[in-house]
């Protein structure tokens, strides 16, 4: 006997319960300034513990999201460490340090900013949208996070896969 997804879907379905993306989004999304840095973008995320945050200009409108995702492959690209020997600048120590063997531990300051690393854009619906809409939306997008605006485009809620989850029965 086969099994797998159509015959285990088949055999209980689900409903979600909420009718539009306002019914499932979480209210006022935590933003960060694009001149926000790796570091301060991973202490909100894991402080409020969130996967991802809206980037906003000067003017408070959303310019991109950086995600756990963005900050790990920067993460993995960027790292080093200082070692026993290294000799430093004052200029920027990352174009300065020699190479040498005995880890000190020391990590070199990243200044790096979120609007460097963040995924450009922002995908957002309008809070009136069906939920069927959200979901086949997140699909296509192939995103964990889809934003709501109002009509002025400012970002109202963030609706998660969680979310969605969260409302289904």
């Amino acid at each position: 006997m086969k099994t797998g997804c159509k015959n285990a879907c088949n055999a209980d379905s689900l409903t979600l319960r909420a009718r539009t993306a306002e019914d499932l989004m979480s209210e006022n999304p935590i933003s960060l300034h694009r001149d926000a840095t790796v570091y301060e973008a991973i202490a909100l995320l894991v402080d409020r513990d969130f996967d991802a945050a809206p980037v906003i200009d000067e003017n408070g409108q959303p310019i991109g999201v950086v995600t756990v995702t963005d900050i790990l492959v920067h993460d993995r690209a960027y790292s080093n460490y200082l070692r026993s020997g290294d000799v430093v600048s004052h200029g920027n120590a990352r174009d300065s340090v020699e190479t040498h063997s005995g880890d000190l531990g020391l990590v070199v300051a990243d200044c790096t900013t979120v609007e460097q690393i963040m995924t450009p854009g922002v995908f957002a619906v309008q809070k009136d949208t069906k939920t069927t809409d959200v979901v086949r939306r997140m699909l296509e997008l192939k995103v964990h996070h889809l934003f709501v605006a109002d009509n002025m485009g400012v970002l109202i809620g963030v609706i998660s896969t969680c979310d969605i989850l969260r409302h289904l029965a």
